[in-house]
């Protein structure tokens, strides 16, 4: 088979195209290019995608890891030569099933290929299963080591045992297993069946025999529930006798009870005949009980209305005074006041200057005119002192007369200050006048609320004279009147509905010993029929079961014959695992001389890789390796050697494996040759260039060391 493109929506791969040649094909790309995503689309379109595989916490699903970036569905194709065929393949993502939907057809004409299936599509075309392909033509650097694999091991025993791919001796292992699976697996096969079987009738048989110890139980408490019904139902006739006789005797008692009612109601009738109506005490109380609210809110009023206004106090100088002439008498006052407090002038200052004048007169006439002019001038002087001086002693006398009256005055009012007096008296007459205001507006009210009280009590007297108690128990008469009419007709409803009720009952049949009563007797009864005839059920329900399982005798014919065939099919199960066991020892003295050829191939190739430094090489069954160097003594494993030898050694062993198993299919390599130094990178190119000679080879690295080296060779 030789891939000529292939193109792919996968990952990081967004319809991108890789074309290859036939032969040798190598691939130089940095890392993240997507190498090793070219690598896993090529399996998956041969394989198809694993859906099943769960993401853990170590590694993702494919499906996860490869979904592409741009979120559009996975697919791909690859155009290829099959048998001189060229041909496409396609899948693509319909659903919710990524890759699920295959196709392959003729390149050229688009004509279906019918034996190519989504299923069998890389065992067609490259002739091995998945497993055997990834662990032979497909290499990468972090599973190059080969590991066991049941397809792979079936190859390479059937090459190595056999010379070809027959398969016999795992088709012999195969049947001794199926027939050693046919008589036992698990808790499957012949034999587990026989003793499933063998089992159920001993089961059958044991049950069987519970069925009857449990029949015979039933029966005997059937037989106690009936005795014990009988009971009830005797005893149940006596309370229902009984409960008759209660029915006549609560008869009776309704009926007196009837009797007395209409004795009460006729009292009452004479009673009210003579009393005012219902309506009118209803009215008389209604009225009584308003007027009794007036009064409460009437006295309400009263102890609401405010104190009597206190009388103003006359201020001083106003005792015994009327408040409407204060004002009058402080005015007149201040006036008086006024009046004595206004200046005079005494004459004693005119009459003594005058005086004086007289005097210089007299001298100046007695000196230069005549001395009688100035005698008589001196007298009149004299004369004039004389008066001035009393008039000066009358006018002391009487400011201190006008002083003393002043203050007489000013003493009883108790202020200098005649000002005071006026706005005294001016506010003793306002607050007299509030005061008379107030004594006016509490009289009025007093006389309204008296008013109100005369017409409660006027009103109260009018109601025929009687009290509000004597209305009502005129009410409570026409009351009792009213309560004895129904109690009247609710003993007649009484007496009615009793006789309905009353029922007639024989007296028991048997003697009654049991004391339950009636609900308890109702509840056994109850409780004893649904026994019965769950009992009754189970019985059936038992016998049937008997019916089904059969008769013990022909039970225990055929638990006899499954004993013997249990004891033929054991016999048969040991002779199997004899021949297993003879198998298994010749096949591992087969598997001694494992896989010639491929351990014959595999140490030339390792040779070749490390210039002929390793020439021993030894492959056992679990496909472990062990290789030793020229003058080594001891073969030792891959744990002894460095890294890129044991790359170079599990490369010498898939490419031996891939020339056996799979001599025309594709070798892929991802990084595989990235730690092989210079020599030995050349060596393994030069071992590729030949394979790919017969077949396609796919080289992808990370390095430029394998183009220049292949140049050179």
């Amino acid at each position: 088979m030789k891939i000529y493109s292939m193109t792919a929506t996968f990952g990081k791969l967004e319809h991108e195209t890789l074309t290859l040649q036939p032969g040798l094909n190598i691939i130089e790309a940095p890392n993240e290019w997507g190498k090793s995503t070219w690598c896993t689309f090529l399996v998956t379109m041969l394989y198809g995608l694993d859906t099943r595989a769960k993401t853990t916490k170590t590694a993702l699903a494919d499906k996860e890891r490869f979904a592409p970036w741009s979120g559009a569905p996975m697919s791909g194709r690859i155009d290829l030569n099959w048998d001189g065929r060229d041909i496409t393949i396609e899948r693509s993502t319909k659903g919710r099933t990524p890759m699920g939907v295959f196709r392959a057809y003729e390149t050229a004409n688009g004509m279906e290929i019918p034996e190519l299936t989504g299923t069998n599509c890389g065992q067609l075309l490259l002739g091995v299963e998945r497993s055997v392909f990834t662990r032979s033509g497909f290499l990468r650097l972090s599973d190059l080591p080969v590991t066991q694999d049941d397809a792979l091991r079936h190859r390479l025993n059937a090459l190595v045992t056999t010379g070809d791919e027959s398969g016999a001796a795992e088709a012999l292992g195969q049947k001794l297993r199926d027939l050693k699976n046919h008589c036992r697996y698990n808790r499957s096969g012949l034999l587990p069946q026989a003793e499933a079987q063998r089992d159920a009738v001993e089961g059958k048989l044991n049950e069987l025999k519970e069925l009857t110890s449990q029949s015979q139980r039933l029966q005997n408490r059937r037989q106690e529930l009936t005795e014990w019904i009988d009971q009830l139902n005797n005893h149940l006739s006596a309370l229902e006798y009984a409960a008759a006789r209660e029915d006549a005797q609560r008869v009776e008692a309704a009926a007196a009870a009837e009797a007395n009612a209409q004795e009460r109601l006729s009292q009452l009738h004479s009673v009210c005949d003579e009393l005012p109506s219902r309506q009118e005490a209803a009215s008389a109380i209604e009225r009584l009980d308003a007027l009794h609210r007036d009064m409460i809110d009437l006295q309400a009023q009263e102890q609401q209305l405010p104190p009597a206004p206190r009388m103003p106090e006359a201020p001083a100088g106003f005792s015994g005074v009327r408040p409407e002439d204060a004002v009058v008498q402080a005015e007149r006052d201040r006036a008086a006041v006024a009046a004595l407090t206004e200046p005079k002038k005494p004459p004693m200052t005119l009459m003594l200057a005058l005086t004086g004048v007289l005097a210089v007169a007299a001298v100046a006439l007695a000196i230069w005119v005549q001395p009688l002019i100035g005698v008589l001038a001196g007298v009149a002087a004299i004369a004039l002192g004389l008066v001035a001086a009393n008039a000066n002693r009358n006018h002391q006398k009487r400011a201190a007369d006008t002083a003393q009256q002043r203050s007489a005055i000013c003493s009883r009012y108790g202020s200098e200050d005649p000002a005071d007096w006026v706005i005294a008296a001016h506010r003793y007459s306002t607050e007299w006048s509030s005061y008379q205001q107030a004594i006016a507006q509490m009289q009025a009210l007093q006389a309204t609320l008296e008013s109100r009280r005369t017409a409660i009590h006027q009103q109260t007297q009018a109601l025929s004279g009687r009290s509000r108690s004597q209305w009502q128990q005129i009410l409570i008469s026409w009351d009792d009147l009213a309560d004895a009419k129904q109690v009247l007709e609710q003993c007649a409803q009484h007496h009615r509905t009793l006789q309905a009720m009353a029922k007639s009952a024989p007296a028991p049949t048997k003697p009654d010993a049991l004391t339950y009563s009636q609900t308890e007797t109702l509840r056994f009864l109850s409780d004893a029929t649904y026994e019965q005839q769950q009992l009754q059920q189970r019985l059936g329900q038992c016998l049937g079961q008997m019916d089904a399982l059969g008769s013990p005798d022909a039970l225990n014919r055929e638990l006899e014959a499954l004993q013997r065939r249990i004891h033929a099919l054991e016999q048969t199960y040991a002779a199997l695992e004899q021949a297993q066991s003879a198998l298994s020892a010749a096949r591992q003295e087969l598997q001694r001389r494992f896989a010639p050829r491929i351990t014959q191939r595999a140490r030339e190739l390792f040779a070749q890789l490390t210039d002929q430094r390793y020439d021993r090489f030894v492959l056992d069954s679990e496909l472990s390796i062990q290789a030793g160097a020229q003058g080594e003594d001891v073969l030792h494993s891959q744990q002894w050697r460095s890294d890129g030898t044991v790359d170079q050694l599990y490369l010498a062993l898939r490419l031996a494996v891939a020339q056996e198993l799979i001599p025309h299919a594709p070798i892929v390599l991802d990084d595989a040759l990235v730690r092989f130094d210079d020599d030995r990178l050349k060596a393994a190119l030069d071992i590729l260039r030949q394979e790919s000679e017969n077949k396609q080879v796919i080289v992808f690295t990370c390095q430029g060391r394998e183009n220049t080296i292949l140049q050179e060779l």
